[in-house]
């Protein structure tokens, strides 16, 4: 006799989404990084100077707040995406020219690179292979990043070096708690939006990036 059970029939189809969310997010996150670089690199060759830096980031916080949240649950929020993280790249160009124009900014960069990577791809992989709830951590990261905009504030007016460089280590950890939560939260079907998902992933890998640079540029003697 067959018996048909609809509790194991939700779960399944559940899991099923949970595995739709996480390719859809991995794959449009995957082709977005290289949308990234690209448009970093074509700053990179026109030489922008740092409004360029400033413009594209006002662009894209416009594009988080005011169109994103409008187009999530289209297809029109996949160009969002793309706008967004085509401006970031762009704006990473003046970024990416002032440490290459070091003596050991190519290294600076190549080693930033490799740092994000890993701690990506190794966070990802422990919320996937343990499938533990990192939900608890949404408060607490939430928290710790409005005390770390609120410092970077501040220190705009201090510029106080030992400051700048905290900071930088404070955006590592919250970002990489960010990437844990986030993973935790397409597990465990909290968020089912791949759009917004890959939005929040990109912007922790990026921040994570950046924050890279800045630390080994201090202890490479540069700063």
């Amino acid at each position: 006799m067959n018996h048909y059970s609809p509790q194991i029939a939700r779960s399944s189809a559940s899991t099923l989404e949970t595995n739709k969310v996480l390719r859809n997010t991995y794959a449009l996150l995957s082709v977005t990084m290289v949308f990234s670089a690209v448009m970093a690199g074509v700053s990179m060759v026109a030489q922008m100077g740092t409004m360029a830096h400033l413009i594209s980031f006002v662009g894209s916080i416009v594009l988080i707040w005011f169109v994103l949240p409008r187009t999530a649950n289209s297809v029109a929020g996949i160009g969002v995406v793309f706008g967004i993280t085509g401006l970031l790249g762009f704006g990473l160009g003046p970024i990416l020219n002032s440490y290459l124009a070091m003596s050991n900014g190519g290294q600076i960069v190549m080693t930033a690179l490799g740092g994000t990577g890993i701690i990506f791809l190794g966070l990802s992989a422990y919320a996937l292979t343990t499938k533990k709830d990192f939900s608890f951590l949404g408060g607490m990261l939430f928290a710790g990043f409005l005390v770390i905009l609120l410092g970077a504030i501040v220190n705009i007016f201090l510029a106080i070096p030992a400051v700048s460089l905290a900071i930088s280590a404070a955006v590592i950890m919250i970002m990489s708690g960010f990437i844990l939560y986030d993973t935790s939260r397409i597990i465990h079907g909290g968020e089912t939006n791949y759009i917004l998902a890959t939005v929040s992933m990109y912007l922790s890998i990026y921040n994570i990036f950046v924050s890279l640079l800045h630390i080994l540029r201090a202890f490479g003697g540069d700063d």
